[in-house]
């Protein structure tokens, strides 16, 4: 992950922590950050049209496996409430890509967690890479790091 993440291109997309996320100590709990992100990156690709409903093979796109996660915890979400997620893509290949990550306050300032994550293009009948679409690449561009 690079150290000037914070200030990497990409986007703030919101996100809410509810109560019923944080844990017994009253912390967001660990395995919610992933969910959280993953729920803000479905949001950014429901917006540009990409999306799955119920049908692999038509998913195209959306037919994508993870491949590896890491995730650096800095401190503690202690409470419910209005926060985002700091998408960038840090390389965009034929078959995978692998994006980062922050957890953050609403306007970005705060970093909570933050993280990578590398997917593989799936093809719906053989489960095997497939090359992401032109339109995908397209979309994707506008979120790659320089030297992505």
């Amino acid at each position: 992950m690079p150290a000037d993440s914070a200030t990497a291109p990409g986007v703030l997309v919101p996100v809410e922590v509810h109560f019923d996320d944080l844990d017994a100590l009253g912390l967001l709990h660990n395995a919610r950050y992933p969910l959280l992100v993953e729920r803000a990156w479905g949001a950014y690709w429901a917006g540009h049209g990409f999306g799955y409903e119920g049908d692999w093979a038509a998913a195209e796109d959306a037919c994508n496996a993870v491949r590896e996660l890491r995730i650096g915890y800095e401190r503690p979400v202690t409470r419910a409430g209005g926060y985002a997620v700091h998408l960038w893509l840090d390389r965009l290949g034929t078959t995978g890509l692998t994006y980062g990550f922050r957890f953050c306050s609403a306007d970005g300032a705060t970093t909570y967690a933050r993280g990578s994550r590398v997917l593989v293009r799936l093809d719906a009948a053989t489960l095997r890479p497939a090359p992401w679409s032109a339109r995908f690449r397209d979309a994707g561009r506008a979120l790659l790091r320089p030297g992505g």
